[in-house]
């Protein structure tokens, strides 16, 4: 059954290519990072990206991501409008960080 499945949906990482040097950001709240967050990565919320652009420039690869997929599509396409095309949707935190702890293996 879960072969079945994961034929349908795929693995919790298909498709998603992380760069050893991507720039990891989640985008929910403080409190939600506080819960449980990707190594490495850093929390700007979703209401504070347009005023903390400076930090994403310069970064050769951007992944946001959150708990449901919704504030980074949200994040992404704040970036994209303020001139950044190397944005990534990863969407889950958990998938993220899946794939950051495959990297590692």
């Amino acid at each position: 059954m879960f072969g079945i499945l994961k034929s349908l949906f795929g693995s919790a990482s298909s498709g998603l290519q992380i760069s050893e040097n991507a720039f990891l950001v989640d985008v929910r709240t403080p409190s939600e990072y506080a819960s449980g967050h990707v190594k490495g990565s850093v929390n700007i919320p979703l209401d504070q990206i347009q005023n903390q652009l400076v930090k994403f420039k310069g970064k050769p690869e951007i992944v946001v991501f959150c708990r449901s997929g919704m504030r980074s599509s949200q994040a992404k396409s704040i970036l994209e409008r303020n001139g950044f095309n190397n944005v990534i949707n990863g969407g889950t935190w958990n998938r993220v960080d899946q794939i950051v702890q495959q990297k590692k293996r």
